[in-house]
């Protein structure tokens, strides 16, 4: 069988790209192994496909062999819906997908019969021309029908995901649906099919969108670790032991303002407790209850301290644990060592943005200086809580402090945060 230098030019890439892909498939032990497997048998199936194409071409080419020629043609037409299971299989593993093996069984069915039956296909004896038969567009609509499938699984099961990374899966359906659209116009035999062409492109792309989903389910696990630490630092041993001494001493003096501070001590724990789980934004006034929970359960351990609120905005969202930490720094490293130590919380909205602002009139800090030392954990965290609100809403975070002065932190978050946004990790070590 000769190949001609325009075939080997489609061909050698299309090779090339296989055989690549399936080495790295087959030594990768990030993607689960049913994906692995199921990858590896697309790569199989593709280069299967690739040697139809071609010996089917050049036996068309040659004029010989009927017989090889109608199981070629049949095993052309047989293969491609299962490739397109395998495709749904690495979308949705869940089930067995019965009925869309029955819809390939019976695809697979028709054409294998086509040489006895014609009613797919036919291969003249007397000039080998290739003609159409009645149900020759069976592969076509059970193609299609598969194709519809994989694209709507892909937009319900992913519809959370990012929009960029959507893309990749979708993209497969297109090229192949073009790819189809493409043989079926061509008057003449190609060495490879278009479909054949898209089918390894498409291969490539759910390999790299498979590495975008272990790397999500990594994050996953990641966030929930991270979440479980920084509920950690923010419930310092200090912190719990100093409340449960002050709210002891209470019950000798003051037994209604103790059991007052129990209940706040208690809501306090039951909301960290609460942010292991949360991914998502929580409204801003939840934010600031837990805010004043903390704020009055250390005021009573230092009377020198006030907080006070200037709220004019609560229409939007913000990270789990974001105000709260601020204030904690601003009473522990700012202004309880003063005499009359004061933090302001204030929220107020502005043109396409809302504004949050946590000032105290505390010993200051030189901010280029803290960000150097970040591992000291003497204050928070921060450059971590910067890169929070920048991944989970698109804020901006700005810090104006210098010794002796107090300091002065700015949240801006963008009035397209009022929508359902997701949310994302709680950074560790999140102390400055």
């Amino acid at each position: 069988m000769k190949i001609d230098i325009g075939t080997l030019a489609v061909l050698f890439p299309l090779l090339l790209l296989l055989l690549g892909l399936g080495s790295i498939v087959a030594i990768d032990t990030y993607i689960q192994k049913k994906q692995r497997r199921i990858m590896l048998i697309i790569v199989a199936l593709c280069l299967s496909l690739i040697a139809q194409n071609v010996w089917e071409n050049a036996l068309f080419v040659s004029r010989s062999n009927l017989l090889l020629k109608n199981i070629l043609s049949a095993y052309g037409y047989s293969v491609r819906p299962v490739i397109l299971i395998l495709f749904i299989y690495i979308i949705h593993p869940e089930g067995k997908k019965l009925l869309q093996w029955i819809l390939a069984g019976i695809n697979a069915a028709l054409y294998c019969t086509s040489p006895m039956t014609k009613l797919c296909f036919e291969i003249r004896e007397t000039n080998f021309v290739s003609l159409r038969g009645p149900l020759w567009p069976t592969c076509i609509i059970v193609s299609g029908i598969l194709l519809i499938e994989l694209l709507l699984r892909t937009i319900l099961r992913y519809k959370e995901t990012r929009r960029i990374e959507q893309l990749i899966p979708v993209s497969v359906v297109l090229i192949i649906a073009l790819s189809v659209a493409l043989d079926v116009s061509m008057a003449t035999e190609q060495p490879v099919a278009f479909l054949t062409i898209a089918i390894v492109v498409g291969s490539v792309f759910y390999y790299i969108w498979l590495h975008f989903q272990f790397v999500r389910e990594h994050e996953k696990d990641l966030q929930a670790a991270q979440r479980i630490r920084i509920m950690m630092t923010q419930i310092q041993p200090h912190f719990l032991f100093n409340s449960l001494n002050t709210i002891r001493a209470l019950y000798a003096k003051d037994p209604p303002l103790a059991d007052k501070t129990l209940e706040n001590f208690s809501a306090y724990l039951r909301q960290n407790l609460e942010s292991l789980s949360q991914t998502e934004l929580v409204p801003i006034a939840k934010e600031l209850e837990h805010t004043r929970l903390y704020a009055e359960i250390e005021t009573l351990r230092f009377p020198n301290v006030r907080v006070e609120y200037q709220i004019e905005d609560e229409s939007f969202k913000v990270p789990a644990l974001s105000i709260q930490p601020l204030v904690e720094n601003a009473i522990r490293h700012g202004v309880r060592s003063r005499k009359d130590g004061l933090v302001t919380v204030s929220t107020a909205g502005e043109q396409g943005f809302h504004r949050i602002t946590v000032r105290d009139n505390g010993v200051g800090f030189d901010p280029e200086e803290t960000e150097a030392e970040d591992e000291t954990h003497s204050h928070i965290g921060l450059r971590n809580l910067k890169e929070r609100i920048e991944q989970m809403c698109g804020g901006t975070m700005t810090v104006e402090s210098e010794p002796g002065n107090g300091a002065c932190i700015t949240l801006l978050i963008p009035g397209e945060n009022d929508r359902n946004l997701k949310g994302g990790p709680l950074n560790e070590g999140d102390l400055r």
